[in-house]
């Protein structure tokens, strides 16, 4: 009897906890999503998006194993969106070194395959190394010395996107036989960051450069020309390099020695290093079953979670989007869109940015639409197509041609339209909001669609007829094929 009475206490323990946590992280996602909106409106008093540019790098950093290459964080479309874009090719055997910043990032994985490593604080070392080739039993205790251990170590490949939140060191190696590219979006105006609108690096290893850091805080330090000379000539080191040796020392139980050579003060290597040999990391290998797995896992927590099955230090940071079998809307004449969100990446939720892949034939082109609760930045991965992005006053603030490698910002609620090249067109979004929405304006789900006949042509001075082919012309959803109108040309 006693012990029933206990296992019902504690039954209703766990569901009073289980209920209390989901309150507990609903509240708390519900307040920072209010403060990073409160944080963008603040921003948005200076946004003046009269004319929008497709944007090439603005800075090249090279360094040992590759080249970072940063987008102008002063451009008006960035400013406005609170975001900053950068780009790092990282050389085979090549090792981004472990860094940390002040804003969550959102990686694109471009080109190539690695290793990726986040260090989360509070997690436990779960990947221990298996090397013990002891003769007898004696030796056992001296090679469990020689065991290394460390926190998970994810392969990433191409189409592979990875959510990071602010403060969180992360690094990446290419194993790969061709370079590893990542794209990488520092939301700065989000409620992880308290610090200001600059975006921070912060390294624990490396000389890293005075080019890397923040335009905008070099500019208003260097005001003056005597502060710009000061400022040419100071020297950024890693976190380590501002330490006096001896607490160090103290601080890992170690020789000064040993110290100086962790500030790493006549390393000219920059950000990204050469490895010597053969990274050795403890990974299980990935296989098509174990991707099975996954993809099945996914598919039970599509009902829903409660809030348990996730822990942050279990948490999934990354999720593919190339796969064509996952994609969210398909047509076999047009192209397809993959979308990943809070939905099918819980991570998400906590860094408030999902991203979207979208991929046209050529001549295709994706429904006109407008962003309904996040600015879209668009990165240009293969191809070239034409862009349209019209405002509230009914002008075009961009009309143009896009090509690989450029990024183009589409703001909040401003109307958008791809149409594919003669080579097809592919990008990657990142959007700030971790379920963005799109309201479409033509095919089968648009809000023209949506929109009673009489309305339509009274409002546009139509007969019925015509109103009815607005409506019901086009049946596809999202990516249309190209019409034979298309073809021909306007009228």
């Amino acid at each position: 009897m006693g012990s029933s009475c206990l296992l019902s206490l504690t039954f209703c323990f766990l569901v009073l906890f289980n209920c209390c946590f989901a309150q507990i992280e609903q509240v708390t996602s519900r307040r920072g999503q209010q403060q990073q909106g409160t944080r963008r409106s603040q921003q948005q008093n200076e946004c003046q998006f009269d004319r929008i540019k497709a944007l090439e790098p603005a800075r090249r950093i090279k360094s040992e194993a590759g080249v970072t290459e940063i987008w102008d964080e002063n451009d008006q479309q960035f400013q406005c969106a609170g975001v900053v874009v950068m780009r790092h090719t990282i050389k085979q055997q090549g090792l981004l070194l472990p860094s940390y910043s002040n804003t969550p990032k959102f990686i694109y994985v471009d080109q190539g395959r690695g290793f990726h490593g986040a260090a989360i604080p509070g997690c436990p070392e779960t990947f221990q190394s298996s090397r013990q080739n002891s003769r007898d039993r004696r030796e056992s205790s001296e090679d469990q010395q020689q065991k290394d251990q460390h926190q998970k170590v994810r392969q990433v490949r191409e189409g592979d996107v990875v959510a990071l939140p602010a403060g969180v060191a992360d690094w990446f190696y290419n194993n790969g036989d061709s370079p590893l590219v990542l794209v990488q979006l520092l939301d700065t105006s989000n409620a992880a960051n308290q610090l200001d609108q600059d975006f921070r690096k912060f390294f624990l290893a490396g000389n890293p450069q005075q080019e890397l850091q923040s335009q905008r805080s070099s500019n208003q330090r260097g005001q003056h020309e005597g502060e710009s000379r000061r400022g040419q000539q100071e020297r950024y080191r890693n976190l380590f390099g501002g330490f006096d040796e001896r607490l160090l020392a103290e601080a890992f139980n170690v020789d000064t020695k040993l110290v100086r050579r962790m500030r790493n003060e006549n390393d000219n290597r920059g950000i990204i290093v050469q490895v010597q040999h053969e990274l050795q990391v403890v990974s299980p290998q990935e296989s098509r079953e174990e991707e099975e797995r996954e993809r099945e896992h996914q598919r039970r927590q599509g009902g829903g979670s409660n809030g348990l099955e996730e822990s942050f230090c279990t948490a999934r940071l990354k999720h593919n989007i190339n796969n064509p079998e996952d994609a969210d809307v398909f047509n076999p004449q047009a192209g397809r869109l993959t979308t990943v969100n809070s939905l099918n990446l819980p991570i998400l939720r906590h860094i408030q940015l999902s991203a979207q892949r979208g991929v046209l034939y050529p001549n295709a082109l994706m429904t006109p639409n407008w962003n309904i609760n996040a600015h879209s930045i668009c990165y240009i991965t293969r191809g070239s197509g034409r862009i349209q992005i019209v405002g509230d006053n009914g002008q075009a603030v961009f009309d143009g041609q896009v090509q690989e490698g450029q990024v183009i910002t589409a703001p909040q609620n401003f109307a958008v339209v791809k149409k594919a090249g003669s080579k097809g067109l592919e990008w990657v979004s990142f959007k700030t909001n971790d379920n963005a929405q799109i309201s479409q304006m033509a095919g089968r789900v648009s809000v023209i669609r949506a929109i009673p006949e009489d309305v339509l042509a009274n409002a546009f001075q139509i007969s019925r007829e015509d109103a009815r082919k607005l409506k019901n012309n086009r049946d596809e959803v999202s990516v249309f094929s190209s019409s034979q109108e298309s073809r021909r040309g306007r009228d």
